[in-house]
């Protein structure tokens, strides 16, 4: 019997860093193991703050022990400050996969959104709503860098982590849609908009 793959999803962060750890087995179905996140203070100075990240992030590979790390890519954004935690955040958490030999994989928003709802242009309520259902939980994960977390892990899995799909029956339309884009190297968001409007 396959083992499922265990997958530390991180959305990084210098104030708040959202750590998320899903089970997902060969055929696409996936269960929670953890979701939290790391603070630290904006009034602590930087390397302290970044020692409460990394202290956050240890805590969670050392207690639930990820077979692989993603985390989402750094990208632009006009408030300079933010994106220098952001990135700074994100290096700690690639440095701590390197430290317990894990691979690290990078994911953009959109190619998560694009993952998990089928849409790469969807809001965090979509996407809160999606990882919701597809990890069987009776609320949305909170707060969204937690959910945003979530997200990212499964969005992992899902673009060749947990390995090949034995039959389509497990797979949720989401999931369909991007394997399907996949197959034709279209862009998933053309497929999505069309299962979007149909209303199913």
């Amino acid at each position: 019997m396959s083992r499922s793959l265990r997958v530390l999803g991180i959305d990084p962060g210098l104030t708040r860093c959202g750590i998320g750890v899903v089970d997902v087995s060969p055929n696409r179905t996936a269960s929670l193991v953890h979701v939290g996140v790391a603070r630290s203070a904006p009034t602590d100075p930087i390397e302290k703050r970044l020692a409460a990240i990394a202290a956050g992030i240890r805590e969670v590979l050392l207690t639930h022990q990820p077979h692989v790390v993603a985390v989402e890519r750094v990208f632009a954004q006009n408030n300079r400050h933010s994106v220098m935690g952001t990135a700074q955040a994100s290096g700690i958490a690639l440095l701590l996969a390197a430290e317990h030999g894990l691979t690290a994989a990078t994911h953009t928003p959109s190619e998560v959104k694009a993952a998990i709802t089928g849409y790469g242009s969807a809001d965090k309520r979509q996407v809160q709503t999606m990882v919701a259902r597809v990890l069987r939980l009776d609320a949305l994960p909170q707060p969204a860098d937690a959910a945003d977390a979530l997200a990212i892990a499964l969005c992992h899995a899902w673009r060749g982590g947990a390995g090949p799909v034995p039959g389509e029956t497990a797979l949720t339309p989401a999931q369909k849609a991007w394997r399907d884009a996949e197959k034709r190297r279209t862009p998933p968001t053309r497929v999505a908009r069309t299962h979007v409007r149909s209303g199913a």
